[in-house]
């Protein structure tokens, strides 16, 4: 090989230089203080093939996967959020705001984690939370999400009213526990028709949430309209989903969709009424909204901001936790979701007071990842990974964990 060859051989591709300038402007401050709140990384872009599921070490290895096996449009119904997005970055952002306080490490063998939510018993404190038409992310969609919920501890699963799967077909794919997600309707005959089925199903709570009235994934709304694919393509469905859809549906023209924002506490009275087993509301971001849940007569709670997609600039759950579980006073179990992404963050939600915490996303990569078995991992990994933590920090039961285990700066 002459001189010329050899220094075209060893000189700077176009695409070498791009990638190094890439890294260059990802590594520099600025950019990094604005982008760092994603917190959710892809590392495949380096990678030379995709990698197994043997080689899944944490959640963030099954979202680049996820993002490999299916549409865009199927992905970014998962990926992003209402508006701009802020209050999807800041749920990850929350957990950089609480330190773990070091404690005396104990053997893992001997953390016991086991608790009961109510009157349901469970070896760890963690659930599957509800999200919409889980087939599109694999062919087996939430029956597969039932069997490795089942699988890892028979731990519960809350089945979304926007299943693409019949209540029915998935209380009979596996033995665990299911809970049935609600999403409010005017008429409250079709309301108890909904909740009369999921309960004859087998569903022993219902969950009724309350936190999505008026929202937009614009990313989502783009990749569909532009890509030439219908509005469900995305896989929402009747209930949640998208927010507006513009002349076609009236009056969500700027972004409200119809049938939202008249959700009333009278409701839920009516609503208390009509259903013959537990009865949490999900959605509750304040404290004045958590007493009112009580003086209601809701037999629990769940924090969350629907992972972001609740209201633009709305705060995390992480950090309204604390006065929230401070105005229950523990008259009702409190529960939370979104962000919770490791084990670690899930040590810091049960330490500012949580009964559980529900995982959503993560739960959505590992099934477009890898189907059953990729759920089967993930669930055993962050159970793992909580069980670590806590042993770590000198915690051997779920009554160990409290505010002293962590140091928190919301201000």
């Amino acid at each position: 090989m002459g001189p010329i060859e050899t220094r075209w051989c060893q000189s700077t591709s176009r695409r070498k230089a791009i990638a190094k300038l890439a890294r260059l402007v990802a590594a520099s401050p600025l950019f990094s203080s604005t982008l760092s709140a994603q917190l959710d990384p892809r590392p495949l872009n380096e990678h030379k093939r995709t990698p197994g599921l043997d080689e899944m070490t944490n959640a963030f290895d099954f979202e680049p996967v996820m993002f490999a096996n299916v549409p865009l449009s199927v992905y970014d119904y998962t990926a992003h959020g209402d508006g701009s997005e802020f209050t999807l970055r800041r749920n990850r952002q929350a957990f950089e705001w609480v330190d773990l306080v070091p404690g005396r490490a104990i053997d893992p063998a001997t953390v016991d984690l086991s608790c009961e939510v109510l009157g349901l018993k469970m070896k760890y404190p963690i659930m599957i939370a509800p999200t919409a038409a889980m087939v599109p992310l694999h062919p087996d969609g939430e029956i597969g999400m039932h069997r490795a919920a089942t699988a890892a501890s028979n731990m519960p699963m809350i089945v979304s009213q926007n299943t693409s799967t019949a209540i029915g077909r998935i209380a009979g794919g596996a033995t665990g526990p299911l809970w049935w997600q609600f999403y409010p309707s005017q008429s409250l005959d079709a309301s108890r028709e909904i909740l009369d089925g999921a309960v004859t199903a087998g569903c022993t709570a219902i969950v009724v949430t309350v936190d999505q009235q008026a929202s937009y994934y614009e990313r989502s709304q783009q990749d569909r309209n532009l890509g030439g694919r219908g509005a469900g393509a995305g896989g929402g469905g009747r209930g949640g989903g998208g927010g507006g859809r513009g002349a076609a549906s009236g009056p969500a023209l700027y972004r409200v969709a119809p049938g939202r924002l008249w959700y009333t506490w009278r409701y839920l009275d009516d609503l208390r009424k009509v259903v013959r087993v537990p009865m949490l509301v999900k959605g509750i971001l304040t404290a004045e909204d958590a007493k009112q849940c009580v003086e209601h007569g809701m037999d629990g709670v769940i924090v969350s901001n629907h992972g972001g997609r609740s209201m633009d600039y709305g705060p995390s759950t992480l950090e309204v936790l604390p006065e929230i579980v401070a105005a229950i006073n523990g008259r009702i179990p409190v529960l939370t979701d979104s962000g919770y992404r490791r084990g670690s963050d899930i040590l810091k939600g049960l330490a500012l007071g949580a009964n559980a915490v529900l995982l959503g996303r993560p739960t959505r990569w590992a099934l477009a990842a890898f189907g059953t078995p990729g759920v089967e991992r993930f669930l055993d990994m962050i159970q793992r990974e909580l069980v670590g933590a806590a042993a770590t920090a000198g915690r051997s039961t779920l009554a160990s964990i409290d505010t002293n285990l962590v140091r928190a700066n919301f201000t």
